[in-house]
Order: structure tokens, then C-alpha cells, then sequence
């Protein structure tokens, strides 16, 4: 059963002239192009502060569980591995991993030699994020992050019977995000068509296999052997416990810059003879924001500034907050939403549509109008507004579940 299709009126890329597409582009492209001539010596020195900072708290946190037996030591250390591994895995990993760090020539920290602390392989990752999901953004049957290919998450998916489970494998997405993750660039589709081949899937699935022992050898039992005969089982269980709070956070982050109401979802004709500038507005529609303070932006990888990084998927999470402003004005001056919310809303929107699309039907939700700087605004601080800027949803008008 398929839902009836949004009206193409209701989507700002109808509208837009050909004209206006590309001037759109063009303004994306300048702020791109003077970010790129810009990037320097304080952009190199914040991301290595970053990775030597969460190196240390690593290293300090795994030196605590190793006294695991003492319960401030457990407590202390299971906090700060949770928090060195959610820094790594968002705002090191996946930005060195999309390549926002190769201009600067250090192969530390490249997106060909970095290997980051996850189950998924690096070269899978960047095939199924990198290049599927930031070209086909959010179109229906092209871009497999709508749903990750086991949850309906979008009226334009045809409903299956097995979408009826999805608020309950949601749960366990959320605590093993990193597994489904790396089992993400298998392409399920592809294997049930046919259209992968055995020797490519067997490659996959080595590949697979090899960072998961790793992974597993590593967090549960290498550590947990240097706790001692005493300390195994606790730092056990505090390394599993600061894996699946990564996971939640990770999950949490990703959904909430996805899968709101605010967000757009295209269909295959929708882009057809799609140029620069119609990818530019697909990214600017498909994303959502969530507003926070400058720790928050941080522990999210930036990708509070979701739209920013869609659009700019190659450029250091660290600049972010400085270009939305511009964001905001080309917005403004072509009458276009800018999605943003707080993180509890977003939360909740995401939850309510994961249990609401898991039977059939399913109408898409009012989307935000058009981004109108507000008189009363206050000065942003590290790019977040104060929630009170038109083209955001507040929480107050967000409609009660059917």
C-alpha cells in the first residue's frame, strides 16, 4: 500500500526557477570556495587539540577502569570512555572520514589512512555515507539512509508487515548502532536482486569480520585482561556500557538531522536532470538542525548544523558555526526554510513518526515556512538560535500524535 504523494506546490524546489536554482547554487559554492582559500593553521591546531584531547581522556579513563574494582573508579572511567569514544566517533571520525582534514597533507589525519573506533570498516563507510547517501540524498529508493532499508520512516515507502516491529528493532538499532552501521554498505537490495556479486559480498563480509574481532578483542578482552582476575568483569561491562552509550548518542544524532518533520524526502523524478544547484537546495530541504551550545555542537560531531553539513560535507565541522548566518540570509532572500529545533523536539518527532509509520498509510507532516530573521532574535552563540526564529517548529506546534 502506498500513501498519496505530497502535491509538488507543497516542495520549494517546484517553485524555484531554473534561474534561481543556480543563483542559489552560486551563493552555496562562494561561501564554499572562501572557506576552502581560508582554511589554515587555527583549523589544523583545533582538530589535533581535539584528537589529543580525546586521546588523553582515552588514556586516563582506561587506566581508571583498570582499578575497575574500586567503584569511583569504575564510575569515573565508564564516564570518560563514553565521552572520548562519542568524541571520536563523531566529531574526529566521521569528519576525518568525509575528508575535511586532507587539505592539510597529514597523514595522520586523512580520510585514506584513518581507521576510526566503530565496527564499521572505514572503506564501507565512506561508500555507503560518503558517496550514496550525500549524492542521492534523501530520494526514495536511491538513498539507502531513508530507513536504512529496515524501517519506513517516509509516507512515499510502500508499507510491509514487518514495518509493524520497527518501534521494537528501533530500540536495539539504538544500542547497537555501530553493528547496523557496518552491516549498512551491504546492500541488502542488492544481494535479494542478485545484482551483487558472491566474490564482492565475500570480500564485504571478510572485511566486516576482521574490524568486528578487532573491535571485540579489544574492548572486551584485552582491556578488561589488564583489570586483573578482580577488575575483568567490571571493566567488561563498563567498556560494553560506554560502547552502547555511543551508539545511543550516535543513533540520536543521526535521526534527529534526518527523519523530523521539517525534512524533505524526493522522489527519483523529482531530480531528474538535476544540475549543481538542484543538488545544492535538495541538501539545504533534506537536512535539520539542532540547536545547542558549543559543548553540544562538539559532542554532536557539528552535525547540529546539519543543513550546513549536508551542504558542505567537505568542509571542517569547526566552520560550521561561523557560515549558517549566510545559510540563514540565502534562505531569507529565496523564501526558503532553514529546519532547525531544539533536540528533545527533534527527538520526539523522529520517535513519533518511527511508531506512527509502522502501520499503513501515513500523511507527510507540515514542513517549516519560509526562514524569517526575527526582530527580536538574539545574537547567535556558536551558530544556535534562541528557538524563536520563523522557519523553526517549536515545540508548541508540533501536532499531537494520531
Amino acid at each position: 500500500m502506498t500513501a498519496t504523494q505530497t502535491p509538488p506546490s507543497t516542495n520549494p524546489l517546484h517553485r524555484l526557477t531554473p534561474e534561481q536554482i543556480e543563483e542559489i547554487g552560486q551563493a552555496f559554492q562562494e561561501i564554499h570556495d572562501e572557506v576552502k582559500d581560508d582554511l589554515g593553521e587555527r583549523d589544523a591546531r583545533y582538530i589535533r587539540s581535539i584528537i589529543d584531547f580525546h586521546r588523553r581522556l582515552g588514556a586516563i579513563s582506561r587506566i581508571m577502569l583498570m582499578a575497575s574494582r574500586y567503584t569511583p573508579a569504575l564510575v569515573l572511567g565508564t564516564v570518560g570512555l563514553s565521552t572520548a569514544k562519542i568524541l571520536e566517533n563523531m566529531e574526529i571520525g566521521h569528519n576525518v572520514l568525509h575528508g575535511q582534514w586532507d587539505w592539510m597533507n597529514d597523514p595522520n589525519i586523512h580520510s585514506s589512512t584513518w581507521d576510526w573506533d566503530t565496527a564499521s570498516p572505514a572503506a564501507a563507510w565512506k561508500h555507503s555515507h560518503n558517496y550514496v547517501h550525500h549524492t542521492y540524498t534523501n530520494i526514495v529508493g536511491k538513498d539507502k539512509d531513508v530507513g536504512y532499508e529496515i524501517m519506513r520512516i517516509d509516507p512515499k515507502q510502500k508499507w510491509h508487515p514487518v514495518y509493524l516491529l520497527q518501534p521494537f528493532y528501533n530500540v536495539l538499532l539504538m544500542a547497537f548502532f555501530e553493528w547496523g552501521v557496518a552491516s549498512h554498505d551491504l546492500d541488502f537490495e542488492a544481494i535479494r536482486k542478485g545484482t551483487k556479486s558472491k566474490k564482492q559480498l565475500k570480500d564485504e563480509l571478510k572485511a566486516m569480520g576482521l574490524k568486528a574481532r578487532r573491535q571485540i578483542v579489544k574492548d572486551y578482552i584485552a582491556f578488561p585482561a589488564l583489570s586483573g582476575r578482580q577488575g575483568f568483569r567490571r571493566t567488561f561491562w563498563a567498556n560494553f556500557t560506554a560502547n552502547i552509550v555511543r551508539n545511543v548518542w550516535s543513533h540520536a544524532i543521526i535521526f534527529c538531522g534526518h527523519f523530523p518533520d521539517q525534512a524533505y524526502t524526493f522522489t527519483e523524478e523529482d531530480v531528474e536532470g538535476e544540475t549543481r544547484g538542484g543538488w545544492y537546495v535538495r541538501q539545504l530541504l533534506g537536512a535539520a538542525n539542532i540547536e545547542g551550545g558549543p559543548a553540544f555542537h562538539v559532542m554532536s560531531g557539528n552535525l547540529g548544523y546539519q543543513v550546513e553539513h549536508h551542504l558542505f560535507p567537505d568542509m571542517p565541522s569547526s566552520r560550521y558555526a561561523e557560515i549558517a548566518p549566510r545559510v540563514k540570509a540565502i534562505c531569507e532572500k529565496y523564501e526558503l526554510p532553514y529546519n532547525s529545533g531544539p533536540f528533545l523536539q527533534q527527538w520526539l518527532m523522529v520517535q513519533r513518526t518511527i511508531i506512527r509509520l509502522a502501520w499503513p498509510g501515513g500523511e507527510e507532516r507540515p514542513k517549516s515556512p519560509p526562514y524569517r530573521a526575527a526582530d527580536h532574535e538574539a545574537p547567535a552563540v556558536n551558530g544556535a538560535t534562541n528557538g524563536h526564529v520563523n522557519g523553526t517548529v517549536r515545540p508548541e506546534a508540533v501536532p499531537a500524535f494520531p
